[in-house]
């Protein structure tokens, strides 16, 4: 069943729909208000498609051209607007009806549509604050007080801002999961009383290095209610900051383009910043990506900064009057060293994360695994950048099984060698029929194929390069730049990409991308179907044979967001009568039985964030339920579905333009007059049944 509100009124001119711009000040720097970064002239997809046009023949032109004018206007998958009269009994019967019969695993009546400050969930289903920002989860760890919080305290307490979530096994504790974490960024103005952004103090920036970074903490499961609750000085439990010391491997490892003053090796980092989203490996441990570092240095001049939205004044946060590092004019190279994948294992709370410098820098909204047939680690990730691209790194030395020391080294190897690839797409449809309003093509569909492009290959005995004018080291560290050589396509911001662990088919979440056909940037092409796109679309891709290290590809858009009244909007064929409204999809899962779960940033439909489940097969492809919805200016991150629990991160709550730590306009989670502090979620069926069945 669609439930519609009526449609408030958003601006969707930011970088992520219809997010505040307070957000846009300390999650990516204001991106949204730059020049785009991707100024080439590479080929568009709708370039692509009327070059392959000229190459088909007149008889197949005309075939083409007659089979449009016979579909015409029907083309155009539409559906009846919602009847805003339609009665409460009638509504009722429809979600029971919608509830019993949908895909297995989404099996739940939709939560409508809502701006309701509190996490609201499905009836029969029950929920509880897992961890909140600032909870102690280090031997010696004080209790939470946001009034005297220092960086000694806060880097043993759960950092701020959690995005990606992971909830790994642990053997031998019967009832307990690791939970990790990212820490994304910090929210200066809600964390503390009294800031000043045009002069914060040491110990507020301190205290913010402290608050970056990942989480690793145990989590208890109470088997009777579904409750999970942290385990406090758990031996496993893990802090790392934006001051923690990483390891830097990989083809760029000592490269000159990552020496500093304070690291002349180019191989020691400290710490990791804007961590989005991420992955978790067949080896068993984490992946994180380093998205919106740019907004961190300050003073930059040269293009290759530009490139990566480096801006040439201060930064917002002011780091670099505290730390040289954070100043490219001091430090030219500091900014190199960021932007890679990191690897946690989170089972050695001894060991040193890694930056895999193979997997490319750019701005990774995260990273996920697929296995070859022999075994080898294809790592899928997007750039999340108005226009910019999404790549694959395919290994070449293969996982081994088992959990002995030597087997974890050598897995803890597996993505420094092998090859990294961008992908370039190709419509299947004549130009003229990709308007940007959204509308189908004659065929139905808006599909096509694409190929991967090879950047550079990293073996244990050097790199190679395939981008001409670029070396290997070039390559990995200014991997944008080869995308822009080699003529990659330009995405609406590509984010989250995730294998379908049944089917092999991978998911594409494209966010939004208010610039696209504005002025002078790219027009809509059959990828990226709609001007000034505010709803964003998720493209499924098909690897040639199912082969996870195939170069080619075949793609279509699963969806296309949005009102499902709206004639440009698309639900894999499925009848948009019976679907949710989605708007700008981030971050992506899948359940057990294979239907997709997607996270929503910046609900540019005036409703607040959520979740929703989709099925990907079956006579129910498309159905889209949303499953769950956020508090007041809060987006929502993980997720992680398991067949009894949906844990999901509920980022920046109360983030609202006008809102202070003094005057937050969220009660969410503690209560009217308390400071927000962003929370894991988990969610379960009240009658302990799986989720969903």
């Amino acid at each position: 069943m669609r439930i519609q509100l009526p449609i408030v009124s958003v601006n969707n001119d930011s970088h992520h729909g219809g997010r505040a711009a307070l957000t846009c000040r300390f999650r990516c720097g204001d991106a949204c208000f730059h020049e785009v970064p991707n100024t080439t002239t590479n080929p568009y997809v709708g370039d692509v498609i009327a070059d392959a046009l000229s190459r088909r023949t007149v008889m197949r032109a005309a075939a083409v051209v007659t089979a449009a004018t016979a579909v015409g206007a029907s083309a155009t998958v539409a559906a009846p607007k919602a009847n805003a009269a339609e009665s409460a009994a009638a509504t009722a019967a429809t979600s029971t009806r919608h509830a019993s019969r949908g895909a297995r695993g989404l099996r739940f009546e939709p939560v409508a549509p809502n701006t309701a400050d509190t996490v609201t969930v499905p009836d029969g289903y029950a929920q509880n604050v897992v961890i909140r920002w600032g909870e102690p989860i280090l031997r010696g760890a004080p209790a939470f007080d946001p009034e005297n919080q220092t960086a000694e305290s806060q880097s043993k307490q759960f950092g701020y801002n959690n995005d990606f979530l992971a909830l790994l096994p642990l053997p031998g504790e019967r009832h307990r999961q690791v939970l990790v974490a990212n820490h994304e960024y910090t929210d200066e103005v809600l964390m503390f009383r009294g800031y000043d952004a045009a002069n914060p103090t040491k110990q507020q920036v301190e205290v913010a290095w402290a608050a970056h970074g990942l989480s690793a903490v145990v989590v208890e499961e109470d088997r009777r209610s579904g409750k999970l609750t942290p385990v406090p000085r758990h031996p496993l439990n893990r802090r790392v900051t934006a001051t923690s010391e990483f390891k830097v491997t990989g083809p760029a490892a000592g490269s000159d383009l990552l020496k500093t003053s304070a690291d002349p090796t180019g191989t020691k980092v400290l710490g990791t910043l804007n961590n989005c989203s991420g992955g978790v490996t067949p080896w068993g441990t984490t992946l994180h990506g380093e998205e919106n570092f740019n907004q961190y240095f300050a003073n930059a001049t040269r293009a290759t900064d530009k490139r990566y939205g480096i801006g040439a004044a201060a930064t917002e946060r002011k780091w670099e009057r505290f730390d040289k590092r954070f100043d490219v004019a001091q430090e030219p190279n500091e900014p190199h060293r960021f932007g890679f994948v990191v690897e946690l294992d989170p089972y050695d709370p001894t060991a040193k994360p890694r930056k895999r410098t193979a997997l490319g820098r750019f701005k990774h909204e995260g990273a996920t695994v697929r296995l070859t047939d022999d075994g080898r680690p294809v790592v899928y990730s997007g750039d999340d950048e108005r226009f910019d691209y999404f790549y694959k790194f395919i290994g070449s030395k293969r996982m081994k099984k088992g959990s002995s020391r030597a087997v974890r080294e050598h897995n803890l190897s597996l993505l420094d060698e092998g090859t990294l690839y961008v992908a370039k797409l190709t419509g299947d449809s004549p130009a003229i029929e990709i308007d940007g309003t959204g509308k189908l093509p004659a065929d139905g569909e808006f599909d096509g194929s694409g190929e991967w492009i090879p950047l550079a290959t990293a073996t244990a005995k050097g790199a190679v390069s395939h981008v001409e004018g670029m070396t290997a080291e070039e390559v990995f560290v200014f991997t944008r730049l080869a995308g822009d050589k080699v003529g990659a396509t330009k995405m609406d911001r590509p984010e989250d990409i995730e294998p379908n662990p049944h089917t092999g088919k991978v998911y594409v979440a494209l966010t939004n991308n208010s610039n696209r056909g504005v002025g002078s940037n790219a027009k809509a092409d059959e990828a990226n179907p709609r001007n000034a796109n505010k709803h964003g679309q998720i493209l499924e891709l098909t690897e040639r044979w199912n082969r996870a290290d195939s170069k080619k590809f075949a793609w279509t858009l699963f969806l296309v967001a949005g009102d499902p009244s709206d004639p440009a909007t698309y639900f894999a064929g499925f009848p948009k009568d019976d679907v949710s409204p989605i708007s700008c999809p981030d971050n992506v899962a899948f359940d057990s039985y294979g239907n997709l779960w997607i996270s929503t940033d910046g609900n540019a439909l005036g409703n607040h964030d959520g979740l929703f489940g989709v099925a990907t097969r079956g006579d129910r492809r498309g159905e889209l339920k949303q499953f769950l919805t956020m508090p007041n200016g809060a987006e929502t991150c993980g997720p992680v579905i398991q067949d009894r629990r949906v844990l999901v991160a509920v980022q920046h709550p109360g983030e609202i333009d006008g809102a202070t730590a003094e005057k937050p306009l969220s009660a969410w989670p503690d209560g009217a007059g308390k400071i927000n502090r962003p929370a894991v979620v988990a969610v379960w069926r009240k009658d302990g049944c799986d989720i969903g069945v």
